[in-house]
């Protein structure tokens, strides 16, 4: 079955693709001379985009849940994951790169913003952020 689940042109990371040519931006995709292969990168801008699923970067959101079989393989899995999410992230960063983390849940399920706002979030960051930074679903109160 995990054969099957492509990990990359998902339904998240094309919304934010086609959002962003949209307005202009122009980019490279999964950039495979740099750690983890980031989604989208704005060379111009020294940024990168990673859309994340929640499942498999284990998110603390309403789509992350634990499988209800091979819970040890999972852990595993999941956990080992998140440890490569790092190292990626902190060696991306030690090369001078602005990384945006767009998380699953801000796209889709009980928390998404509305597309509009997430594309135009990611666009203003690109151009002006400072620093890396994350877009996730809203909060629920």
């Amino acid at each position: 079955m995990m054969a099957g689940i492509g990990g990359k042109n998902t339904t998240p990371e094309l919304l934010m693709r086609s959002g962003l040519h949209a307005l202009g931006f122009r980019y490279r995709l999964h950039g495979t001379d740099l750690p983890g292969k980031p989604d989208i990168v704005f060379t111009k801008y020294k940024a990168l985009i990673l859309v994340n699923g929640c499942f498999w970067h284990r998110h603390n959101c309403h789509l992350f849940k634990w499988p209800k079989t091979r819970r040890s393989f999972w852990e595993k899995k999941l956990r080992d994951n998140a440890a490569k999410d790092s190292r990626n992230l902190a060696e991306l960063e030690n090369l001078g790169w602005r990384v945006l983390m767009v998380w699953e849940c801000a796209l889709k399920g009980r928390t998404r913003r509305q597309l509009p706002e997430v594309i135009h979030t990611a666009a203003h960051w690109i151009q002006f952020g400072e620093k890396s930074a994350v877009i996730e679903g809203r909060v629920k109160g």
